[in-house]
């Protein structure tokens, strides 16, 4: 299948622009780049004016005034298509002369007009389909005529230089007319089979090819008594590797699918009701671009067209209707028109003489589900906890101390949550393999204990009891990164009251060293890694609230860091992510400025620096941002959690680096945490949202238009404060689960994923009385390749560590020797000085702290950096 662009949604709307009328009906319709000026042209076929019309497009899904082409008195032209037939690397268009017995071929010059047309005689035929392929193997393209008045197929071998010889004819039976014929390799042998629509006697016949350029004669499969169908196309289905048949049958009101069995022989034909329409032509476009194919029909007769989105297992949905107004349209083609990336369609309607032009639309997201969590749900990721494939989510609960983890389910839904306790006010919440049990562990930033709880996973998706580390100053935000290239796990923690930042470098069983502290801006709220100047090194970036900027930390390759650097951003800056968003392989910055209602964007130079921000508004108060490509265009898209209208903003990314405007959807009371993953396995990423005051989880799945079906909400608890999710696989069932820092029930909830984008409720892991766990990191510390948890114990100055079993369950919290004078803002971890354990980091105010993973699963501090 030829694909004229990549990546798109699936939602069309008129142009703006009154459609292209004649006062005699237009028949059919191809597209190409006739000018070459990268942007689609289109040409129609005028059967009754007896010319064609050929339409430079501007770019912008508009078209120029037409130019006319003569196709010769009472021609008639049916079906025009386009290719390179000279080899001169310029379009050109063949056209089937219905009224005249021949094809017309006019030779392009790639400045968007053509030759005069030059004629091949097809006999007495009546051609009324054309297709193009190169059906010998010998690299020149040839022409195959379907022929209603002889009830036969023609095949013009191309000579070279766009001369073909005269043609050689099958039959398709008598009274057949064929009306409709596709190339396509049905045996899998390499050399191009036929199949032709044969409208009189309902059937399908394929003519398999031979290595002599002959053909076989026809084989029929039958479509249904008075199904008469008209058109056909071509495609792989159910990814078996042979190609099977889709059929417009016009008679009856149905889609036929004919699935190849592989042995020259089709199964019984499936079929899909297109209600009181009658299907007239058909194609076959990946349209949602979840690579599966789907098929594209117009309605004769109720004035519309209707795309059936494939499973890929050779089914499909019943058709989606899209209007073409007043009109009933007979032909149309696709391809994307205003350099969008998003598939458009032009429509041929007969009836009334006009063209109608789709433009593709990227819906976004709809409805939320919700799920209970802790209280005061406030940071939440996703992760596959336990190994099932699917992802699962965990959340900190601010409010109830914990954190909760919900399993994920197969069709995106989740499990009741679990909590595992963690430190006092958990608010930022991680996961990884801390120690190399190949199981995601969990850390979390106790706002209120001033440390960070780490929960190591096992393979059922709970954990172990939590281990806690003390960082600085009320930490607000963890991450995680190998810093010091040994192969581990470290963690980072921005501390807000002591404005720095704390590093943990981790060790093989996932334990961490005592903290280094580094000084950043002014109440430092959110931490992210990556290497900035290109030198292989974990680099830090921070957002500094009160500063209102951002400090960037180049890693050495020891795991210290060299003194910050910093760039202004918006008011009051809470949440900073990273990407490139401008395919320059650089890493960009991207920041959720509170005060401020937008995002700032510092795109990246090769040097580390950056260029100034370019600011886009969101909702009110975003809080919390994150990335990643929600149309599937490869371009990377931000979603902002926005706490004071309590929605999520979605800016679509172009290729430049720059975004569209934002688009909305609402989720829960007071969201401040938001992350993305494919909860349903259906390759298109999904939205996780922690809502601390409604106490719960929203997830938004994308259905399978590239738009978002709904939001399921789970539960953090009563008063749980939920203050910090994470992803992760906890249980190791390969499904992502989801780790919440419960603040106000001083533990962690975990949600275990069942891989359908649903999650049990949520389990409790304790982090002690008033810890008010605020941050998590997950990661493997103790090197069983289970996943364990760290968390940042806001209110008893410690960093929690939780050693996970890979079972669902964890061990009990443990400090691991880290603790904290100031308020710990935030917990990450890493492997910041390759000796292939994961350290700790801690962000405070003023400090930031590295703390080592020694081989006891417990951390010393190593360095301070203020």
């Amino acid at each position: 299948m030829h694909r004229l662009v990549p990546k798109c949604g699936l939602n069309f709307k008129p142009t703006p622009q009154k459609p292209i009328e004649y006062k005699y009906g237009p028949r059919s319709v191809a597209i190409g780049d006739f000018d070459n000026d990268t942007v689609l042209d289109m040409v129609i076929a005028h059967h009754i004016v007896n010319k064609i019309a050929v339409f430079l497009g501007k770019g912008d899904g508009s078209f120029r005034n037409p130019i006319m082409y003569s196709t010769g008195s009472y021609s008639s032209p049916y079906m025009v298509t386009v290719e390179d037939f000279n080899n001169d690397y310029q379009l050109d268009i063949a056209v089937a002369n219905f009224g005249t017995n021949n094809i017309g071929i006019f030779h392009g010059f790639g400045n968007g007009s053509f030759s005069s047309q030059i004629e091949f005689s097809t006999g007495s035929s009546r051609p009324i389909a054309i297709i193009v392929a190169d059906v010998n193997n010998d690299s020149l393209l040839d022409i195959a005529t379907a022929n209603h008045g002889t009830h036969s197929i023609s095949i013009f071998y191309q000579q070279g230089h766009g001369n073909f010889s005269p043609p050689i004819t099958y039959s398709t039976g008598y009274d057949s007319l064929p009306s409709s014929l596709a190339a396509g390799d049905f045996n899998n042998d390499n050399y191009l089979d036929l199949a032709v629509a044969n409208y009189g006697t309902n059937n399908v016949g394929i003519l398999f090819g031979n290595s002599n350029s002959t053909f076989e004669k026809q084989i029929t499969f039958f479509t249904g008594v008075g199904s008469h169908p008209y058109s056909i196309a071509v495609g792989h289905f159910n990814d078996d590797g042979f190609a099977d048949i889709a059929i417009a049958n016009f008679g009856i009101y149905e889609i036929g699918v004919l699935i190849n069995n592989g042995n020259e022989t089709f199964a019984n034909q499936v079929t899909y009701s297109t209600s009181s329409a009658s299907p007239y032509a058909i194609s076959v476009v990946d349209f949602n671009q979840d690579d599966r194919l789907d098929i594209v029909i117009t309605n004769n007769g109720i004035n519309n067209i209707g795309v059936l989105l494939g499973h890929g297992n050779g089914s499909f949905e019943n058709p989606i209707p899209y209007s073409t107004g007043s009109s009933s349209s007979i032909s149309f083609a696709i391809g994307d028109l205003n350099k969008d990336t998003r598939l458009d369609i032009i429509v041929v309607n007969n009836d009334t003489g006009s063209i109608d032009i789709l433009l593709g639309q990227y819906e976004g997201f709809l409805n939320q589900t919700r799920y209970s969590a802790g209280s005061s749900p406030g940071s939440g990721v996703v992760g596959d906890f336990n190994n099932d494939t699917r992802l699962d989510i965990v959340v900190a609960n601010y409010g109830s101390n914990d954190v909760s983890v919900l399993l994920g389910y197969k069709n995106g839904s989740f499990a009741k949550e679990t909590r595992y306790s963690v430190g006092s006010n958990p608010i930022y919440i991680a996961v990884s393999d801390f120690n190399n049990d190949t199981q995601l562990d969990i850390v979390v930033a106790n706002y209120g204990s001033d440390d960070v709880s780490v929960l190591l996973g096992y393979k059922n998706g709970s954990f172990a009891k939590e281990t806690r580390y003390s960082v600085g100053k009320w930490p607000t935000s963890v991450a995680l990164g190998d810093f010091n290239n040994d192969t581990r796990l470290d963690i980072v923690v921005a501390n807000q009251l002591s404005n720095d930042v704390s590093i943990l470098l981790g060790y093989e069983n996932g334990s961490f060293a005592n903290q280094t502290r580094y000084s950043i801006g002014s109440w430092p709220g959110s931490v992210v890694v990556g290497d900035f100047n290109n030198d292989t090194r974990l680099d830090i970036v921070v957002a500094n609230d009160v500063s209102n900027d951002v400090s960037i930390l180049f890693g050495y390759e020891n795991g210290s860091f060299a003194k910050e650097t910093r760039y202004s951003v918006g008011s009051y800056p809470q949440s900073v992510a990273v990407g490139d968003f401008n395919n320059d392989t650089r890493l960009d910055i991207v920041v959720a400025n509170q005060m401020s209602n937008d995002v700032s964007l510092l795109l990246g130079y090769e040097n580390g620096s950056f260029e100034k921000e370019t600011r886009y508004s969101v909702g009110s108060s975003p809080i919390s941002v994150a990335v990643g490509d929600f149309n599937n265009d490869t371009r990377l898209d931000i979603v902002v959690a926005n706490s004071g209208s309590n929605d999520v903003s979605v800016l679509l990314g172009y290729e430049n680096g720059s975004f569209t405007k934002q688009t909305k959807y609402s989720v829960g009371l007071s969201p401040n945490s938001v992350v993305v993953g494919d909860f349903n396995n259906d390759t298109r990423l999904d939205i996780v949202v922690a809502n601390a005051a409604s106490n719960d989880v929203s997830v938004l799945l994308q259905n399978n238009r590239g738009t978002i079906a709904y939001e399921m909400a789970y539960a953090s608890g009563d008063g749980s404060s939920l203050q910090c999710v994470v992803i992760g696989d906890m249980n190791n069932d390969t499904n992502v689960d989801i780790v919440l820092a419960n603040y106000g029930t001083n533990n962690i909830g975990i949600l275990f994923g069942y891989g359908n984008g649903s999650f049990e409720n949520q389990m409790i892991l304790t982090t002690d009385s008033n810890s008010h766990p605020t941050s998590i990191t997950i990661d493997d510390f103790n090197g069983d390749s289970i996943v364990d948890i760290a968390v940042v114990n806001y209110g008893t100055k410690q960093v929690g560590m939780m050693l996970g079993y890979g079972n669902e369950t964890f061990a009990n919290q443990t400090s691991g020797g880290i603790s904290f004078d100031s308020r710990s803002l935030a917990v990450a971890s890493g492997d910041f000085n390759n000796d292939k354990r994961s350290e700790i980091w801690m962000f405070m105010y003023y400090v930031i702290e590295l703390n080592l993973n020694i081989p006891t699963l417990s951390f010393r501090l190593i360095h301070d950096y203020s």
